[in-house]
């Protein structure tokens, strides 16, 4: 039987990635055929060079859209001032060519670099089934599948890659549909023919490496059916794209525009039956669908419309402006985590609420919710947060299922609380707005961390064994006052967003330049004063509770809502709260503990990052991949700013976004033509219609869907069921007429239910590597009671879901505020 993932092996983002090679490029066996070695060699060292370098163009896309967002943002603001001219004349001012130049630039990263990935192990498989074979047997069905599916593919897509690629060179196309600049195409498109060769040559190494682990006497059968095996390729490859030069070519392209019997929805239907058999053999599902498109769109249709339509969609994935937030996004958290950041801030949190039962729980939620939105790296998340509250948890009491479905679940949120990746995937699957998407997922995300945590702190209320009060060697030191030190904090805290989000919101704009910039400054600023003097915070903090009270007041309008009152209450509270600094006791005694010193070394710069990040999104200042370069520029300064950059360490972060990069967008690509191709053969439409003909209620349909997604949730990651199987059930969903619903907001709901329904894959024991992270990590914790623990916050999550689908609203909501 082949072996279990060894949990120590894998890296923070594994959870994405099938296979990852631990050799060293260019290491071979040393028993592997003598004249396969360096041939295996040479091939691996030139992909490796070919990845290192198109890594290395990260660094100029974050600098274009970080310039861009920068020059058009400061133009606004010093023309609302008057100063356009001035703005003008130092060169600030929206571009044409930033916005063609980096969509361009993240097409060649993720299409060129395609090759790299092959070579590194990163192209996902679903090996439900594939893992349970022998060593043996894997390299016999790898050889075959290689021989017989990737490489006839990746010549077909390769040629025709290189026609499309030359008629844009020849023609001197230009991008005319949605560009004012209209560049040149030729130059970016390139990256197709030259990501295929790098691909076709990279299957020679794969191969080799199949025969050597199948042992020596398969090895001689295949050597031997080689040079058959060419001389058939060979003759395929120029029966399809040179007919006349070969024997027997015209037949072979009579024989291709024959019509088939079969009708095309059947043909479809054999099609889908084809590619889940393949698939869960264990192939890389992105070569398993741009073969399985060519063949059967060929036998549906013609040769020509599937050629058209493979290289229209790959190249409409290359310059999608939304797709190109996913290597900024991913870059983003894999440098914050390089930061360290994350252990200050659970480490603080854990201190601050360490009178409080069931203190570990809250901190694991808190920082991975904040950790969710600054990185959506499930595999990151659980590592940490396994390292950083395992073993305080095990030294502390902790019941270690709830411990275990705790981290495993806080882990999850990465895939729903925005800038999530799987999200902006999803958007152009849906052809709805990422930026809707975004705003959708905030509520449902806010609401499933509370959940768990009052799953949690409502078990240790129960039950105060599950999760005691910290030892008296965890207790941090702290003042005689507390109370008042936790309630000034949450004052303070809570005036610095109001002030910063009057800022954004425009509140001070029109003043003086920059505004809200500068008004933000002077207010942290004085809290920074209050929180070192305490003769200053007695009077900061009456100013404070009344700027809260007033703003409360202004914004009531014809009534004062509920949330208000609840707000007003609550600063009343705080203000009793810190009453004590006003004694005579204070002076002296009350002082802020360093506890609080090491909260916001690790709270502030995530959160600011995340607010600028995340904020400028939600609001429509920038769009995702403008604030996924934001966001990623500004990790690089948190890495410098805590002395944490280290060129090499920089360089190896880059490496790994590619390597993600490359996995998901392929894998986007060669979906987008596996689904182009089955829609065109209108089988869709046929399981549409035969849906909607039985005699169900459209809200049993909709659960029908959601019940396979979480089922294929088990098995498979949530590349595959976003962007296989969701475009094959979406005509059913938007033909479903659900609480008055239009098409497009149909589509926000329904995308945030796949979302929170495919948090189950990392809650779904055995399957879900959410498991092996943890248990790398807390080796002392057992397999099965981690299962245990995960299978609890499955149940609540489900709970979540149901809330969803009953109240849509709670998706619908923030979109409609937020969108006018």
């Amino acid at each position: 039987m082949a072996d279990e993932p060894n949990p120590e092996d894998l890296e923070i983002a594994d959870e994405l990635i099938a296979e990852r090679r631990a050799e060293a490029p260019g290491e071979t066996p040393e028993d592997m055929t003598a004249w396969q070695r360096p041939i295996t060699a040479a091939i691996d060292v030139i992909n490796y060079r070919a990845g290192q370098i198109i890594a290395l163009m990260m660094v100029p896309l974050i600098a274009i859209v970080v310039w861009e967002v920068f020059s058009r943002n400061t133009f606004i603001i010093l023309q609302d001032a008057g100063f356009e001219d001035f703005a003008r004349s130092i060169g600030l001012g929206p571009t044409l060519q930033a916005y063609d130049l980096s969509r361009m630039i993240a097409g060649v990263l993720w299409m060129a670099g395609a090759g790299y990935g092959l070579m590194r192990g990163v192209h996902i498989r679903a090996d439900f089934l594939y893992r349970n074979w022998s060593i043996k047997t894997q390299a016999t069905v790898d050889a075959l599948l290689y021989l017989f599916f990737f490489i006839p593919s990746m010549i077909f897509f390769t040629v025709v890659a290189a026609q499309f690629w030359w008629l844009a060179y020849e023609t001197g196309e230009r991008m005319a549909l949605d560009s004012a600049w209209q560049p040149i195409l030729w130059p970016a498109r390139i990256a197709m023919p030259i990501g295929g060769v790098l691909l076709l040559i990279q299957g020679i190494p794969e191969i080799f490496r199949a025969f050597h682990t199948m042992g020596k006497e398969r090895e001689r059968i295949f050597v031997m059916a080689l040079p058959v095996y060419l001389i058939a390729v060979a003759w395929l490859s120029l029966a399809i794209f040179a007919p006349d030069v070969v024997p027997g070519g015209a037949w072979f392209t009579d024989l291709m525009s024959a019509r088939p019997n079969l009708d095309k929805p059947t043909i479809g239907l054999i099609m889908l039956a084809a590619m889940l058999f393949v698939i869960f053999i264990g192939f890389p599902i992105s070569f398993t669908l741009i073969f399985l498109a060519f063949v059967f769109g060929i036998w549906g249709s013609n040769f020509k419309l599937t050629t058209l339509l493979m290289t229209l969609n790959t190249n409409s994935t290359m310059l999608n402006d939304q797709l190109m937030a996913v290597p900024l996004f991913v870059l983003m958290g894999i440098v914050m985590e390089s930061a360290g950041l994350m252990e200050r801030l659970f480490a603080s949190i854990q201190m601050i609420m360490a009178r409080v039962r069931g203190a570990l729980f809250i901190a694991v939620l808190i920082v991975s919710t904040i950790f969710a939105a600054a990185t959506g790296i499930v595999g990151a998340s659980v590592t940490l947060l396994g390292i950083m509250a395992g073993a305080t948890m095990s030294r502390s009491g902790y019941n270690v299922k709830l411990a275990a479905g705790c981290i495993t679940a806080g882990g999850t949120l990465g895939i729903l609380i925005p800038p999530s990746i799987m999200l902006i995937v999803m958007g152009p699957v849906l052809e709805v707005s990422t930026l809707d998407l975004f705003r959708g997922a905030f509520i449902p995300g806010a609401m499933l961390a509370s959940l768990y945590l009052l799953y949690t702190l409502g078990r240790c209320w129960i039950n105060p064994s599950l999760g005691p009060i910290l030892s008296d060697e965890d207790q941090p030191d702290t003042s005689k006052f507390y109370g008042a030190e936790v309630a000034l904090i949450c004052l303070g805290i809570l005036t610095v967003c109001r002030v910063f989000g009057l800022g954004l919101g425009g509140a001070f704009g029109g003043v003086i330049p920059f505004a809200g910039l500068i008004v933000l400054t002077i207010t942290l600023v004085v809290a920074y004063a209050a929180y070192r003097n305490l003769n200053v915070l007695r009077i900061v903090v009456p100013i404070a509770v009344l700027f809260h009270l007033y703003m409360i007041v202004a914004n009531m309008g014809d009534g004062l809502p509920t949330w208000s009152i609840v707000f007003g209450a609550f600063i009343v509270l705080l203000a009793i709260l810190a009453r004590p600094i006003y004694g005579k006791d204070a002076e002296g005694n009350f002082y802020f503990s360093s506890l609080w010193d090491e909260f916001f070394a690790g709270l502030m710069p995530p959160t600011i990052l995340i607010s600028f990040a995340l904020g400028s999104i939600l609001l429509g200042l920038a769009t995702p991949a403008e604030a996924a370069a934001m966001g990623a520029f500004g990790a690089i300064l948190l890495s410098l700013a805590y002395r944490k950059f280290t060129f090499p360490s920089f360089f190896d972060s880059l490496i790994k976004a590619l390597e993600i990069t490359v996995l998901i967008m392929f894998l986007v690509a060669a979906s987008n033509f596996f689904g182009a191709q089955f829609s065109a053969l209108g089988t869709p439409k046929m399981l549409t219609e035969l849906l909607l003909g039985l005699d169900m209620s459209p809200y049993l349909i909709l659960l029908l869907v959601m019940a396979l997604i979480f089922l294929l949730g088990w098995p498979l990651e949530w590349v595959p069921i976003v962007l296989i199987v969701v475009p094959i059930l979406l005509p059913t969903v938007e033909a479903l007429s659900l609480h008055g619903l239009d098409r497009y907001d149909m589509m926000v709901w329904f995308g945030i239910l796949v979302a929170v329904n495919l948090q189950t894959a990392w809650l779904s024991p055995p399957v879900a590597l959410s498991a092996y992270f943890l248990k790398g990590v807390v080796p002392n914790w057992d397999l099965k009671d981690i299962y245990l623990g995960m299978m609890q916050f499955m149940l609540v999550q489900l709970f979540g879901l149901i809330l969803l689908l009953i109240f849509p609203q709670l998706v619908l909501w923030l979109p409609k505020v937020m969108g006018g």
